[in-house]
């Protein structure tokens, strides 16, 4: 199996990059809390799919140029997802939904042709996947409480998978998974020095504004050094000790769920930098200032539950 990541799934993170930038502009300027909550269902989506396609890259060799060109494939897909992301409720809907579909059936045929006990264990994950993309796509063609109820369906459907324990029998790399997931850290806060610089741009060069993109990239780098420090090695430690059943356990809660919130909570600071930067002396407004602290509130309670899953005191 895979130990580092290779070049490949590193072009493939430039699409999550582009996710991660469209899902971010979601919660800059919310209308209310429902905004919130399709950008939270959203993100949920998105990121089990890519989650997942780490899972399959850990067991995929990627010597065949067949594999090459259907990992492209599903690139495209994630793409036309982050394509949808800013009106999912409305026109991109469909966009949104039929990227996802490509991406589960690409993401089912390329496990079933690794040669690990994968190949089989993904057929007992594959229906809770059709099954969801399948009520995301009815979602895009209906509104109000219709939309919700499919949404909330499509979600539930992928946390029954996780009760049934669907996990078992999947095998992977404990270095190359931990190595990516530590990369799509990197990304989201790559995305929070984005919005610093989105969001400066054009202002007047002044000590005010100075200080305040300081403090913003100290605050990236304390959130990098919380994630990065020696507790990081020991949790990859732990999940190389563990075997079977019980690997395949950790990487899925201590490592997929745990990493959500830290995730979507970065993405919640980096919208508060961009927007606040405008005004760094001014009175935050209520959105502003939910982005922000609940957002750290959120990536330390991943981290926290990171750290507690993987035995990291």
């Amino acid at each position: 199996m895979c130990q580092n990541a290779r070049p490949l799934e590193l072009f493939f993170d430039l699409v999550f990059v582009f996710a991660v930038t469209q899902l971010t502009g979601l919660i800059s300027h919310p209308h209310g809390w429902l905004d919130y909550l399709q950008a939270l269902l959203t993100f949920f989506s998105l990121i089990w799919m890519y989650d997942g396609f780490l899972w399959l890259t850990s067991n995929l060799d990627l010597e065949a140029d067949s594999d090459t060109w259907l990992l492209w494939l599903a690139m495209v897909g994630f793409f036309v997802m982050a394509l949808g992301i800013p009106t999912i409720g409305g026109a991109g809907g469909l966009p949104y939904a039929l990227g996802y579909m490509l991406v589960v059936v690409l993401h089912i045929y390329l496990f079933s042709r690794t040669q690990t006990t994968s190949s089989l264990a993904i057929f007992g994950v594959a229906p809770y996947n059709f099954f969801s993309a399948l009520m995301i796509l009815y979602a895009a063609f209906v509104s109000g409480a219709a939309h919700w109820v499919l949404w909330l369906l499509a979600i539930g459907t992928l946390l029954v998978a996780t009760l049934r324990r669907r996990e078992q029998q999947f095998t992977l790399s404990a270095a190359h998974f931990a190595e990516r997931h530590g990369l799509l850290i990197i990304i989201a806060l790559g995305e929070s020095v984005m919005a610093l610089g989105v969001g400066a741009t054009g202002l007047r060069i002044t000590p005010l504004l100075t200080l305040f993109i300081t403090l913003g990239l100290l605050l990236a780098g304390h959130l990098w050094w919380s994630y990065f420090g020696p507790n990081n090695k020991r949790a990859e430690h732990r999940l190389k000790e563990a075997q079977g059943n019980e690997q395949a356990r950790l990487a899925l809660q201590g490592y997929n769920y745990s990493h959500m919130p830290m995730l979507f909570g970065i993405m919640m600071v980096s919208a508060a930098l961009e927007v606040t930067i405008h005004h760094p002396a001014g009175k935050a407004t209520d959105a502003n200032a939910w982005n922000l602290a609940g957002g750290l509130l959120l990536f330390y309670l991943g981290l926290m539950m990171f750290h507690r899953l993987l035995g990291v005191s």
